[in-house]
């Protein structure tokens, strides 16, 4: 470390990340005297745009907290809105929830690595001069993206904003027809799925190597490489049903962020595709175990620039189980329903927990209902907001590594760890509760 070096890295906003979130460095005689995560995004009242809502109508504005989630929140907010009511769904009707979950998954790692993490990669600043450097390569991604964006087309009414998911199952189901074609296209995309992966991992050499131990915490299920359901699971402590996701999160609002951080055990800890690897990788399909292998990826992993590679296996692991899905939805036939489906459903008051994996880590809805079947209570804790401390401790680690490097190099490098997060900043910034003394 150089004892003369001075420096100030003052990052407004960082690039090739959802939302606005600055960095700040200050390093003064070779002492760092500043270094900060800092999110500036105005809470967005979510909570309280459901409260006073029927139970009918949760689901589609609390998919309106993301356009790259928003398959995600309608998926935990129905399951909230579920467990409050006692209402069950089918088994045809969870595999279809499933490959949504599934598409939702391809459609942001797809984006994520293909389009935000491969520029830094490639030592370029976006993805547009890879457009003319690497033509085929882009070609590969915007084709799988476009699979990905069909697929929840069919399964969900729409690529975002699902219309179709509804409490107690769907308003309308694919064909099986449209499912084997999906199937097929989803079988196809293999070959192009190993032909970005080898260009990934030519370029494994430009991921720092840079390690710093920290909880992660993720869903878990003895059956499946858990993203729909399971328990609470973390490296460091034993796991629990998704109602007590409170004991887990213990929410805290810090100065400099107008997002609420989170904190278990530890300091802080790490939720996303990392942490899913590193507590659920037994249940990995055989093709995204030989991806994982490429990159010497494997439990427990505690380099978070490591989890652009665990979105990369995860892609593969989400086309291996939809087709595996689709595959038993035509052994056991579909069961046919109406053309617009309302499922009936016994109002009563009640309180449920929703639980599921997201792209960006796992994402909890709590609502409180009343006789009636109108929210009278609402809390969503996003992954995001989740990572953000962790963010900042990882940053505040790296940064004496690298305090060799020259300033433009020190910027690229924390800008690298944001976006290795791949965070969704403007879903973390939720209601804030500030009570004056």
């Amino acid at each position: 470390m150089n004892a003369d070096k001075n420096l100030e890295v003052n990052v407004h906003h960082v690039t090739r990340v959802e939302g606005h979130g600055n960095i700040y460095v200050n390093v003064k005689n070779g002492i760092i005297e500043k270094c900060e995560w800092a999110i500036p995004e105005a809470p967005r009242f979510f909570e309280a745009m459901v409260v006073g809502r029927d139970w009918t109508e949760l689901q589609h504005i609390t998919s309106r907290i993301c356009g790259i989630c928003s398959i995600g929140h309608t998926l935990a907010s129905l399951k909230a809105t579920e467990a409050a009511m006692g209402i069950a769904i089918s088994n045809q009707d969870l595999k279809l929830r499933k490959l949504a979950l599934h598409a939702e998954n391809l459609q942001s790692h797809i984006l994520h690595v293909g389009f935000l993490i491969l520029p830094d990669l490639m030592g370029v600043g976006s993805v547009i001069p890879l457009a003319s450097s690497n033509p085929a390569e882009v070609k590969t991604v915007l084709g799988l993206h476009r699979m990905a964006n069909e697929m929840s087309n069919l399964i969900c009414g729409r690529t975002t904003h699902p219309q179709r998911l509804i409490p107690g199952g769907f308003s309308k189901i694919p064909s099986i027809k449209d499912l084997l074609s999906l199937r097929d296209k989803l079988q196809s995309s293999i070959p192009a799925l190993e032909v970005v992966a080898n260009l990934v991992k030519s370029l494994a050499p430009n991921i720092p190597n840079f390690v710093r131990e920290t909880e992660f915490i993720a869903l878990s299920n003895p059956d499946e490489y858990a993203l729909y359901d399971g328990k609470i699971a973390s490296t460091d402590t034993d796991s629990a049903p998704a109602s007590e996701y409170l004991s887990y999160t213990n929410e805290y609002i810090v100065p400099q962020s107008t997002a609420k951080w989170a904190k278990h055990v530890r300091e802080s800890y790490m939720v996303g595709a990392l942490a899913r690897l590193n507590i659920n990788y037994d249940k990995l399909s055989p093709l995204a175990k030989k991806i994982s292998e490429m990159f010497d990826l494997k439990p427990i992993c505690y380099n978070p620039f490591m989890n652009s590679i665990a979105q990369l296996v995860e892609i593969v692991d989400s086309v291996a189980d939809s087709i595996k899905l689709i595959n038993e939805l035509e052994t056991t036939g579909l069961e046919s329903q109406s053309e617009y489906n309302l499922p009936k459903v016994a109002i009563k008051a009640g309180q449920g927990v929703g639980a599921v994996e997201v792209p960006r880590g796992i994402l909890f809805h709590d609502y409180t209902y009343n006789e009636k079947g109108v929210c009278t209570k609402a809390n969503c804790i996003i992954p995001t907001n989740q990572n953000h401390g962790n963010i900042e401790l990882d940053m505040k680690a790296l940064l004496p590594q690298i305090l060799d490097k020259t300033e433009k190099e020190i910027e690229l490098n924390l800008e690298m760890l944001v976006r290795a997060y791949d965070p969704c900043i403007s879903c973390s910034t939720h209601a804030v509760k500030v009570h004056f003394v």
